[in-house]
């Protein structure tokens, strides 16, 4: 389960609202924009010392996205050039939408440590949902597959699936298990 309160005072207040992204580009959320502006890889980690910057960098990119302020996310991962740094870079697009571009990112991912755990999580969470053809894939894929995953939230956003509710969920889980590997790789844990 995720606990805000196992990523430091810094980030606690930004994650006390557990928020159910939409597809699409959302709506910045404002009354946290001083707070996430204020951030700061030498600051963020408090009381832990960064033992990996652009671990550091992925979780503010991460943390601006959760939020909706997709320009600043962008941003961000825009310079990390590692795998991480593209999985960022590719969910940013794939919100934004531009399936075409998030796909170009979700290439350069490669095979990511939080697939597995992702491709398990969905599975769980299709499962409990009403499934349909176009989700089936999410019961049935022995790994995970993120231009399938692009593909059915873009039909989910547009309306030709009515799957929005399990994207949304899987794309929270996504998000959890993405930034508690960046989080525990930028201080050494």
């Amino acid at each position: 389960m995720f606990d805000p309160a196992r990523y430091g005072s810094v980030f606690q207040p930004l994650l006390a609202e557990e928020r159910l992204n939409p597809l699409g580009p959302g709506t910045p959320n404002e009354s946290v924009y001083p707070l996430l502006k204020a951030l700061s890889v030498d600051e963020a980690f408090l009381p832990h010392e960064v033992k990996d910057a652009s671990m550091a960098k992925c979780c503010l990119a991460g943390i601006w996205l959760y939020h909706d302020f997709l320009d600043e996310s962008h941003r961000i991962s825009q310079s990390v050039s590692t795998s991480t740094g593209s999985y960022w870079h590719g969910i940013m697009h794939r919100r934004e939408p531009d399936s075409w571009n998030s796909k170009y990112w979700f290439n350069r991912v490669g095979q990511h440590p939080v697939f597995p755990d992702l491709c398990e999580a969905a599975k769980s969470l299709a499962e409990q949902a009403s499934l349909l053809p176009e989700t089936r894939f999410l019961v049935e894929q022995r790994q995970w597959d993120p231009h399938r995953f692009v593909d059915l939230c873009e039909a989910s956003r547009t309306g030709k699936s009515q799957a929005e509710r399990l994207c949304r969920t899987i794309q929270l889980k996504e998000w959890q298990l993405l930034f508690d590997y960046c989080y525990r790789r930028a201080i050494g844990s």
